[in-house]
């Protein structure tokens, strides 16, 4: 079935409908990995958005019970130059296009998704739109559609959970994590509590925590500054805090670091960072749109990751204040497992 996708701008670009048949609004973003795809389309920092892969064909892997980073895969839809029609891992793999459809996906391929690369490159935002039109009311349509806010606050968990283990006990505020991060603690005995991401003060200090996490997730710093704040004023010093994705900006923010918005959005894998005490170049997952200016930080840091493309801070590790915040993701998934020690760093900090 033929299907497009069209732009806020007018253009549009035709293809071969698959999975749902849902007419779905999101905003474009551009997944580089070429691999993964199972892990990016559950992956709840990507809630809202409709996936470009790079790549030229997903799908030939399957989808398998281990990859996914979410029960419910929060995208508005996936553009692909090409989908294999066949699985070749396993017969107790599902294909994409039975996922897509029981997850109520839509998604086209047989697109040139590197025309629509291109595009994205001259602006930040673009909202699309799946349909099966591209006539004037097809457009009428998607322009007078707004795109929802508060994502992290709509992908949170609603009851706080545990996730039980024998070693040092965590909280871990949950604005979209991933289920790659909770199995890397488990695999180092941390005894786990994700909350939701209005949890007070109170609700941490009665888990009687010996470090916090601030999870990776979609929303903006400002749209949750009210609720984590005074969690900030309350432990920050006194326990460790590590802070990923969104979690590192929200830190930055509270610190008073600059943060500068990157020429286009990091939303993929193989992002060079360098260390700068051991000149270590580690390979790494991010989907971030801004980094810290290190210009300005009053503060000297044990350790500093740089970001290989722009020269601005993408982490940092503080041992005195008992904090560590990298914007990309130690656990990788998809990507390389190069910074996964940041946890070990962080169960050092607890010591």
């Amino acid at each position: 079935m033929k299907r497009y996708l069209i732009l806020e701008d007018g253009s549009s670009f035709a293809g071969e409908g698959i999975g749902s048949t849902i007419i779905s609004t999101g905003e474009l973003a551009i997944q580089t990995a070429n691999y993964g795809y199972q892990e990016a389309l559950t992956d709840p920092t990507n809630a809202g958005k409709i996936l470009v892969f790079t790549t030229p064909m997903i799908g030939n892997t399957g989808i398998n019970a281990i990859d996914y980073e979410s029960i419910d895969p929060p995208v508005k839809g996936i553009i692909a130059n090409d989908v294999a029609q066949k699985v070749s891992n396993s017969e107790n793999f599902q294909d994409l296009a039975s996922f897509l459809k029981e997850k109520n996906i839509p998604g086209i391929f047989n697109v040139d998704t590197r025309a629509l690369v291109h595009r994205l490159s001259e602006e930040k935002t673009i909202k699309a739109s799946i349909m099966d039109t591209d006539d004037e009311h097809a457009f009428d349509q998607i322009k007078a559609l707004v795109l929802p806010k508060n994502k992290s606050m709509n992908v949170s968990t609603k009851n706080a959970y545990a996730a039980p283990n024998v070693g040092k006990t965590v909280a871990v505020i949950d604005l979209g994590l991933k289920h790659s991060m909770l199995r890397e603690l488990s695999l180092r005995q941390v005894n786990v509590t994700v909350l939701p991401y209005n949890a007070t003060s109170t609700d941490i200090e009665n888990l009687r925590p010996d470090g916090i996490i601030i999870s990776n997730g979609p929303g903006k710093p400002g749209e949750l500054s009210s609720v984590l704040t005074p969690i900030l004023d309350y432990f920050y010093g006194n326990l460790p805090i590590l802070g990923i994705g969104l979690g590192f900006l929200i830190l930055s923010d509270y610190l008073d670091f600059e943060l500068v918005d990157l020429p286009e959005e990091f939303d993929g894998v193989n992002y060079p960072v360098i260390e700068q005490n051991s000149d270590a170049i580690w390979q790494t997952s991010m989907d971030i749109d801004k980094l810290v200016l290190p210009d300005n930080i009053q503060m000297n840091m044990n350790q500093e990751y740089f970001d290989l493309h722009s020269d601005l801070l993408a982490g940092y590790c503080n041992d005195s204040k008992k904090i560590i915040a990298t914007a990309f993701n130690p656990e990788g998934a998809p990507g390389s497992l190069d910074a996964v020690g940041i946890f070990d760093q962080f169960l050092h900090m607890m010591e």
